[in-house]
């Protein structure tokens, strides 16, 4: 450990001291005995969201759309689809819908990662998922991991709001002592390695030195199911562990029979099952029909640079392009739903 580094782990530990939080202790107990139980980090691969900086509240960035979508322009569809609902809901000044109006027409027709609209810099952010595992697996959620004030199984339940929504990215953020030694440690990652393209290694290189501050995102939580080759997301990634939890429930109990179109047994033994995981009430492993699930708490990161968040890379794939998604508007706010038609 270079100087640097043992400077800015010193001045975690006195932060923590000056801050005599019990919790925060219990949280760091925790997330140390966690790094010595689970000691790799498997790597997901890059998940993307959308961050502003609003000069009317000051030069900061902060998400929002969670860092969630698997492609960049999944990103770009929400970033079009919050633009095209401002100038909708939110005002009704014609000049500003109309320079909102303008930045969907650009998204409409080109895979641009920024756009500025009434002041405000939007952006299509970047960030690279993870885990900590061991030999058997990825690790579940930990005791001091924040659960909801009401553990509902209703499947009309609200889930948790995602905490990526306003969060800060601020690479100085005091988030503890654990939290600023791996913040530190990913300083300097990169992809390696023969399974990943060789533009993909370049690019990911190139990222240390363009945006060389890592921000730890919040955590999440999702489900994962062991197959042939390792362990495989089973849904979207959710707030909390309990709402990770519901997620497998009304997977198992009514949603996969949907998708997959159970025959009548096989819904009907699916539906048992799930009553038999729900009434576990906390578990985070359940095994059923061959098969074993898992919650496991997930981590992210993005890169912070001189400009700003870290945006798509080049050799990022996206499996589609950028599309009109809603009717054409007028400055006043007049919709035209059967300009969708003409087109």
């Amino acid at each position: 450990m270079d100087d640097d580094w043992q400077q800015q782990i010193d001045a975690l530990q006195e932060e923590l001291v000056r801050r005599d939080d019990p919790a925060a202790w219990v949280r760091e107990a925790d997330a140390m005995d966690a790094s010595r139980r689970y000691p790799a980090l498997s790597l997901r691969g890059p998940v993307f969201g959308v961050a502003a900086q609003d000069p009317a509240a000051g030069p900061d960035w902060r998400l929002l759309k969670p860092v969630t979508d698997g492609m960049p322009q999944m990103a770009r569809d929400g970033l079009h689809s919050h633009l095209w609902f401002m100038a909708k809901d939110d005002t009704d000044d014609p000049a500003v819908r109309r320079e909102l109006l303008a930045a969907v027409a650009v998204m409409e027709r080109e895979p641009v990662n920024e756009v500025e609209a009434c002041g405000v810099r939007y952006r299509v952010v970047r960030g690279d998922e993870f885990a900590r595992c061991d030999d058997d697996g990825l690790e579940p959620p930990r005791p001091t991991d924040l659960e909801p004030a009401s553990r509902s199984w209703d499947k009309r339940a609200k889930d948790t709001p995602s905490p990526d929504v306003g969060f800060l990215l601020d690479p100085a953020r005091p988030d503890g002592l654990a939290a600023g030694a791996l913040r530190l440690g990913l300083s300097d990652f990169a992809y390696t390695g023969a399974r990943f393209p060789s533009d993909v290694r370049r690019d990911s290189e190139r990222a240390v030195t363009t945006h060389p501050e890592p921000v730890l995102l919040p955590t999440g939580f999702g489900v994962v199911e062991r197959g042939r080759h390792g362990w495989q997301p089973c849904g979207t990634l959710m707030a909390s562990p309990h709402d990770a939890r519901r997620l497998l429930y009304n997977g198992m109990s009514e949603i996969w029979a949907m998708l997959y179109q159970y025959d009548d047994a096989k819904k009907a033994r699916y539906a048992r099952a799930a009553e038999e995981y729900k009434a576990l009430d906390r578990a985070d492993e359940f095994r059923f029909d061959d098969r074993l699930f898992r919650i496991c708490r997930v981590e992210r990161f993005l890169r912070m640079g001189p400009d700003g968040p870290e945006g798509p890379r080049p050799s990022d794939i996206d499996e589609y392009g950028p599309m009109k998604m809603h009717p054409t508007m007028d400055e006043d706010g007049t919709i035209h739903y059967e300009s969708e038609t003409a087109d």
